[in-house]
C-alpha cells in the first residue's frame, strides 16, 4: 500500500463547494489521516475497508463522500426527487451496533448536508424508542437511512422500507456489532441488498468473523489501517489493588486529582447502580448508563455528560461505541472487559483526535491472568503500578507481573530511564 501524503486542506480531496463551506463553518481544518487517505477513493466508487477508532475522523470519511455522490446524482438525474413519494427507497444504508451511534451518526450527516437546502434527506432508526414515528419518517423513502440491525428488520417486516436499492452500504463498526450479536440479523439485511453496491466497512479491530465478513463483501477493496491508540496522546496505566478495596482506590484517585468527566466502565448493570450508591457514601456524585435505562432518560445523561455537568459517568459497554466527547480526560476500566477487543473499544474514549488522555485499570488478584490475555491480544506490555496507602500483599505482586513492580504513586519520585517525556507525562504530573 502506497503512502498518501495528506493533503493541506480539503479542497484538494475532491469534494464540492456546499460541502467545503460547511466544513469551513465546522473549523475543519485539514483532513485527518483516514480522512485524507480515504475520501477520495469512495469518491472514485472503491470499495473501503479501514481499520480505525472513533475520534479519527471516521464519520466524516463516509458521510461527505456519500452526500456528494447522491447530491451529484441528483444533479444528473432530475427526475430522482420526484421519485421520492413513489415508494420506500433508501440510496445509502449505514449499519450501526447502537442506538447512541445512529443518533450521533444522522446528526453529524445532517450537519454535513445544511448548504444542500434538504436536498438529501436522513433518517436515523433504532430500537427503545416506538418504531410508529420512524415509519412516518421513511414514507416515502430516504437518501440516507442510518439504523441499527434489530431495528431495520422490524421496519422492512412491516413493509416500511426496502433495500433493493441500495447503491452504497456502510458498515460501521463492524466488529462491535458482530461482538453483540447481530450476526444472524446481518446476514439477513446482506441478502436484501443489490448484488452491486459500494461497500465501506470499518472496524477498530479485526477478528475472524470481522476478516469472513470482508471476504464476503468487499471487492477488490481499498485497505486503510491506522493505530488503534496513539501512544503519545493516550497514556494507559495499570494499578494493582487488594480485592475489596477497588472502590476505596477508584474514590481516593478522583478526589486526588479532581477529574472531571471521568467515564468508569462495568460489566453489568446492577454493578452500575452498586457502584454509584459506594461512591455516593464516599462523598462522589455518580450517574449511570445502560441498557436498563430509557432512551430519553439516556439522552439527557448523555448529553448533561458531554456539556461537563456530570463529573463521573457509571457505564457498562454500551457506552464503549457511540460516546463521541471532546477531550474527555479519563476512562477507568473498574471492571475488566470480558472480550480482549473491548478493551480498545473502552479506552478509544479518551486520546482522540489528538487530545491527550488517560486510560486506566484497576485490577486485583482475580483480574491479573485475564488483564495479561487482554496485553497479549492487544499487542502491548503495560507496567504494574501501586497507589501509596493501597499496596498489594507480596505474594500478589509476583503473580501480578513477570518484573518489579513500580514504585506505589505518591510514595516518591519515578524516573524513566533514556525517555524523554512526552506532553502525557506532562498532563499526567499536572492533574
Amino acid at each position: 500500500m502506497s503512502t498518501i501524503t495528506t493533503p493541506i486542506n480539503f479542497t484538494e480531496l475532491g469534494l464540492i463547494s456546499p460541502l467545503l463551506a460547511r466544513l469551513t463553518e465546522l473549523k475543519y481544518q485539514q483532513p485527518t489521516p483516514i480522512q485524507a487517505q480515504a475520501i477520495p477513493s469512495v469518491l472514485d466508487g472503491h470499495d473501503l475497508i479501514a481499520g480505525a477508532n472513533t475520534g479519527s475522523g471516521k464519520t466524516a470519511t463516509f458521510a461527505l463522500p456519500l452526500l456528494q455522490q447522491i447530491f451529484v446524482q441528483q444533479q444528473a438525474d432530475k427526475t430522482l426527487s420526484s421519485s421520492r413519494g413513489k415508494g420506500n427507497y433508501v440510496t445509502g444504508l449505514i449499519l450501526v451496533p447502537t442506538r447512541e451511534l445512529a443518533k450521533q451518526v444522522a446528526d453529524s450527516i445532517k450537519s454535513y448536508a445544511v448548504h444542500f437546502n434538504g436536498a438529501i434527506k436522513t433518517v436515523a432508526v433504532f430500537g427503545g424508542v416506538s418504531s410508529n414515528t420512524q415509519m412516518l419518517a421513511l414514507r416515502g423513502g430516504t437518501d440516507i437511512l442510518v439504523a441499527t440491525p434489530g431495528r431495520l428488520l422490524d421496519l422492512i417486516t412491516n413493509n416500511a422500507i426496502k433495500l433493493d436499492k441500495v447503491k452504497t452500504l456502510v458498515l460501521d463498526e463492524a466488529d462491535r456489532m458482530l461482538s453483540l450479536g447481530f450476526t444472524e440479523e446481518l446476514a439477513a439485511l446482506l441478502a436484501l441488498l443489490p448484488k452491486k453496491k459500494q461497500t465501506l466497512l470499518f472496524s477498530a479491530t479485526f477478528p475472524e468473523q470481522v476478516q469472513t465478513l470482508t471476504q464476503e463483501l468487499l471487492n477488490n477493496p481499498v485497505e486503510i489501517q491506522l493505530q488503534s491508540a496513539d501512544a503519545s496522546t493516550l497514556v494507559q496505566r495499570v494499578f494493582t489493588v487488594n480485592k475489596g478495596q477497588k472502590t476505596a482506590l477508584l474514590a481516593h484517585l478522583i478526589k486526588q486529582h479532581q477529574w472531571r468527566q471521568a467515564l468508569i466502565f462495568v460489566n453489568a448493570k446492577n454493578n452500575c447502580n452498586h457502584l454509584a450508591d459506594k461512591l455516593s457514601k464516599r462523598g462522589i456524585t455518580a450517574e449511570v448508563f445502560h441498557g436498563d435505562k430509557g432512551q430519553g432518560a439516556r439522552s439527557r445523561v448523555l448529553e448533561a455528560f458531554k456539556a461537563g455537568e456530570i463529573d463521573v459517568l457509571i457505564a457498562t459497554d454500551i457506552a464503549a461505541r457511540g460516546l463521541d466527547i471532546e477531550k474527555l480526560p479519563v476512562v477507568i476500566n473498574f471492571d475488566l472487559p470480558r472480550s480482549p477487543s473491548d478493551y480498545m473499544h473502552r479506552i478509544g474514549r479518551s486520546g482522540r483526535a489528538g487530545e491527550v488522555g488517560l486510560a486506566l485499570s484497576l485490577i486485583d488478584h482475580e483480574d491479573y491472568h485475564h488483564f495479561k490475555i487482554i496485553e497479549k491480544k492487544n499487542k502491548i506490555r503495560l507496567e504494574r503500578e501501586q497507589v501509596a496507602g493501597f499496596e498489594v500483599a507480596e505474594d500478589d505482586l509476583l503473580i501480578a507481573a513477570d518484573k518489579p513492580m513500580a514504585k506505589p504513586e505518591g510514595s516518591g519520585k519515578k524516573k524513566r530511564k533514556n525517555k524523554a517525556p512526552t506532553n502525557a507525562d506532562i498532563w499526567l504530573k499536572n492533574s
